[in-house]
Order: C-alpha cells, then structure tokens, then sequence
C-alpha cells in the first residue's frame, strides 16, 4: 500500500501526519489535541499564548514546557495575567521552566490585557475569522498553507485591539491548533471534527 506524502503509520499501524508520529509527545498532541475545535477563552488565550512563543522555536520545546507555563501564567487566566505588573515579567525571566524572551513574556501580558479590553468573547472573535463551508483536507504536506486569506484579516484585527506577536502565520497556527480549520492529511485517521 503506498502511503500519500505527507502522511506517517506509527507503531499502532495508525496513519498520522507527518510532524504528529514522533515522539510521544507529538502523538498525543496530534491524536488528542491539534484541530479539535476549542471555544473557551482562557483555553485560547493560552493557545494564542503558546502560539507566540513558540514563534522561532520547535513545537516540541513548547510542549515540553506546557505545565511550567500554565503554572507561570496563571492558568492562563486573562483576567489574572492581565494583572500582571514588571515584579511579574522579572519573576518570569527568571524562571526556567518557561522561554524566557522578554518581548515574548510581556507580549503575553499585554495580550491578556487586550482579551479583558474586548467588547465580546475571546472566542466569538476568533471564530469569526474560521472559514465558512466545505473545505477538504489537504492532500500533502504541500497543500497545508502557512497562511490564508482569514488568517490575515485575524492578524490584522488582533493587531488594532492591541495584541502582540500576532501575525497572519501565528495566527494561522492557532487557527489549525483549536480546529478552526482541519489540516490533518486526507487520510490521517484523526475524524474530521463539525
């Protein structure tokens, strides 16, 4: 049987994409997490969150590092990181557990306090920006964009309400991680969520 591009059958015999069979790590995340649909904010704040700081580093140091940030940042709690103040940012960049980027940690702040300024849910925002109608999954590594037309207008807008580290591949990212859009590979055996 020949396996279209793009596509990995890990140990279990399952089909995955290619980045999701390898380590555990990745395989849990992918089977369990990536392009199911998420509508809680604090659970978008975080996503948007990881997303930013994952920017220029691997997915997997992000992962890895996923329950130190959750303890970092409050839970990812808008409303707390929100409060946050520079004793907050200087107790972050001594924290190991995390990526210690400035520019990154009160990015994060101040995304959360962009999130508490918002006239509507977090959520409500975001997923009015997720394409509407029938879009099939991509074919091969090639056909899964690093943007699209949504995710710049989502940039664009969560740029004028004053978030940070936000551009149209960022947001992209988070589209594809909180299921917005489904870029698992036709044939990867995640099912389609609706």
């Amino acid at each position: 049987m020949s396996i279209p591009d793009g596509l990995v059958v890990g140990d279990d015999g399952r089909p995955r994409c290619w980045w999701g069979a390898a380590p555990a790590l990745y395989v849990d995340y992918h089977d369990t997490e990536w392009g199911r649909p998420v509508r809680n904010d604090d659970a978008l704040f975080e996503r948007l969150s990881l997303e930013a700081f994952q920017s220029g580093l691997s997915w997997l140091v992000i992962l890895r590092k996923r329950p130190a940030f959750r303890a970092a940042f409050a839970g990812f709690e808008a409303e707390k990181v929100a409060r946050f103040d520079a004793h907050d940012v200087e107790r972050l960049l001594a924290d190991t557990g995390i990526v210690r980027n400035r520019a990154k940690i009160e990015a994060t702040i101040a995304n959360a306090r962009a999130v508490v300024a918002l006239p509507m849910p977090l959520s409500e925002l975001l997923w009015s920006y997720a394409p509407t109608g029938p879009r099939r999954r991509p074919r091969s590594r090639a056909e899964v964009p690093a943007t699209s037309p949504e995710s710049v207008a989502l940039a664009r807008d969560l740029k004028r309400r004053g978030f940070r580290f936000v551009g149209p591949t960022t947001a992209y990212a988070l589209m594809q991680a909180t299921g917005m859009v489904d870029d698992h590979l036709a044939g990867c055996w995640v099912p389609p969520q609706h």
